[in-house]
């Protein structure tokens, strides 16, 4: 094998694609290669760990790589519907020419992971372990990770270049994989060999991937194959992995450590977090004054907590400060907005709310700050006029979202515009008959600048139910002034509640659907949901997924492998406000230019269709 120069830990993509870690022909005078850092124990476990680096910077908990997974969905819109931000992230580009460039990161991340793992796989043989045994339980996790980097290749961007081999030359013409045969090829055998070797581990492993994490993702990935497969190959397998797990589980996890809560309140708990029990493969990252474990600075760790939350401070009994932001539910302001549908699946057929919606999401704010309503803001909110001059204290409440559904929600909605604190009614901003959100808004008590006639901006659209699976009052403090803070919890790329959902998706494909209830009704009878009855459908789970699942990394993939992105007829009866841009290309990301325009004839032959 020619000699690998090793670059450390931060890999440089060649060409966003060929890496710092492809073979190279010239002389290397300090000696320092791959081989002879590999030769070690210590040498190859370096290996190992950089194949973490990409996974850890770009993906699961960093900087919008939740809006690639939930993004343009039928779950979520903007911050209050706006469609003129984040087009590429929430509103399939907003009928503009689409953004080719914002993919950089990742399609860059993912090579250099791939490259990463490659070599690990390919110098494995070099480290002195006693025996093969304890070689393959370490190289296992190469493959685990190689299998995540191709999975979520394919789900964005289609068709690949697969590689498995440490690369020595820079292909300038690279011919792309169609999706069926990287996951028969690479993804579904690395996590074979990944649950053959792993470790069971126990509920405090982090990161590192154990043989529950891979059982899971086979799982996973053999149900995402019935997109590309119309004889669904592997549903069957997807049905077999996932009941190996929820058999472990329901026999105490005594075999791969499966463990599913027998309460949805405790899945979510804080101090639940970093051992949590029902999370199939977690990451957290370290930080304290001794150093941190993200290269993306010591503030910029878990980032999930920031981006669900609605804008409370618009509201002036609210205030970003640090100590809102160091409590559970502080952070000022997020950028997803449940969809109307995404609220409606919560609605049981009794017109109930499903016990999972309260406990998701956040409804009520108290305020931070003193505050008095003025005449600005009482017209600015349509109160009465009795509320002018009324206080609110630190710790009354101060904003209150009110749902159809709620307990004495006739009376509260009767009474909202002379309430002390902001009442903000459901049938305000969202439109059931049109399944969307109300854009503008008509005043009962009209002033200067806010009408009657439905014309006025709806203001109340920045208040919204805020989801809370990913709060946190766990942080190391950056920069006190700046309000810097890196979340230290754990964020879930799998838990056990969603091998349920994929043994009845993928029943329903084996079986025609005759053991899917058990498994559905097993995720709500642990919520105190109302049980289904008959035989469920492919809907019911797609359903089920959006009630538990909602914001953990599952619904763009959820949409493509369920044929809802194939036109957009779905996307017209669940979002029409995003159904208006949507194209079926639009299922695939492009790849980014910056790498596609390094190839021969500007890489046009490599762009996906649509951009």
């Amino acid at each position: 094998m020619k000699d690998i120069l090793y670059k450390g830990i931060a890999t440089i993509v060649i060409l966003s694609m060929f890496f710092s870690s492809c073979s190279l022909e010239e002389e290397n005078p300090g000696g320092f290669t791959m081989e002879i850092t590999a030769s070690t124990l210590d040498g190859y476990q370096t290996l190992i760990n950089q194949c973490y680096f990409a996974m850890e910077r770009y993906f699961y908990g960093t900087d919008n790589w939740m809006t690639l997974t939930e993004g343009n969905t039928d779950l979520w819109t903007y911050q209050a519907n706006k469609s003129t931000s984040w087009t590429q992230w929430f509103w399939f580009y907003a009928g503009a020419a689409p953004n080719t460039t914002y993919t950089n990161n990742w399609w860059n991340g993912t090579y250099d992971g791939i490259g990463s793992c490659n070599n690990a796989i390919a110098l494995a043989d070099l480290a002195p372990f006693r025996s093969e045994d304890d070689r393959n339980k370490v190289v296992a996790e190469a493959h685990f990770l190689r299998a995540i980097y191709y999975f979520n290749a394919v789900e964005q961007f289609g068709e690949v270049t697969l590689i498995t081999e440490p690369v020595s030359d820079i292909d300038f013409h690279p011919e792309r994989t169609d999706p069926l045969t990287v996951y028969k090829e690479v993804i579904i055998p690395d996590l074979e060999f990944a649950f053959q070797w792993l470790p069971v581990g126990d509920y405090s492993t982090t990161t590192r991937p154990t043989q529950k994490a891979a059982l899971g993702f086979l799982a996973k990935v053999c149900l995402q194959t019935v997109e590309y497969d119309e004889s669904k190959e592997y549903a069957a397998k997807a049905l077999e992995y996932a009941k190996m797990l929820i058999e472990d589980s329901e026999a105490g996890g005594t075999q791969y450590n499966a463990y599913m809560y027998p309460t949805y309140d405790e899945v979510f708990a804080e101090e639940n977090n970093w051992a949590n029990k029902e999370a199939l493969w977690k990451h957290r990252w370290y930080s304290g004054e001794d150093g941190h474990g993200s290269s993306n600075g010591n503030y910029k760790l878990n980032r999930n907590n920031e981006y669900f939350y609605c804008k409370v401070t618009n509201f002036g009994a609210r205030v970003d400060n640090q100590e809102a932001r160091l409590a559970w539910g502080g952070y000022p302001s997020g950028i997803f907005m449940p969809s109307q549908h995404l609220l409606n699946l919560y609605v049981q057929r009794d017109g109930s709310l499903d016990p999972r919606f309260h406990k998701s999401f956040q409804t009520e704010w108290d305020a931070n700050s003193e505050y008095t309503w003025d005449e600005a803001a009482v017209n600015k909110y349509d109160r009465e006029s009795s509320v002018l001059g009324q206080t609110l204290e630190v710790g009354d409440k101060a904003i209150k979202f009110i749902m159809p559904q709620d307990d004495n929600y006739e009376d509260e909605a009767a009474s909202k515009l002379s309430k002390p604190y902001l009442v903000v009614d459901y049938k305000d901003v969202y439109h059931d008959e049109n399944n969307n959100i109300n854009m503008t808004y008509a005043y009962s008590n009209p002033s200067e600048g806010y009408t009657a006639d439905g014309a006025s901006e709806n203001l109340f659209n920045y208040f919204y139910p805020s989801l809370t699976k990913h709060n946190s009052s766990n942080y190391y403090v950056a920069n006190e002034s700046k309000k810097r803070n890196g979340n230290l919890n754990a964020t879930f790329m799998m838990r056990m509640a969603e091998v349920y959902l994929i043994a009845a998706e993928a029943d329903i494909y084996v079986n025609g659907g005759s053991g899917a209830l058990a498994y559905i009704n097993k995720t709500r009878e642990r919520a105190g949901a109302d049980l289904l009855s008959g035989t469920p459908n492919l809907q019911d789970v797609l359903d089920e997924r959006g009630r538990e699942l909602c914001g953990e990394y599952c619904r763009f993939y959820d949409l493509k492998r369920t044929g809802m992105f194939d036109d957009k007829t779905y996307l017209e009866e669940t979002h029409p406000d995003l159904a208006q841009f949507f194209k079926p290309e639009y299922a695939l990301r492009p790849i980014p230019t910056t790498y596609s325009a390094t190839l021969e004839d500007g890489g046009s032959y490599y762009q996906n269709p649509g951009y």
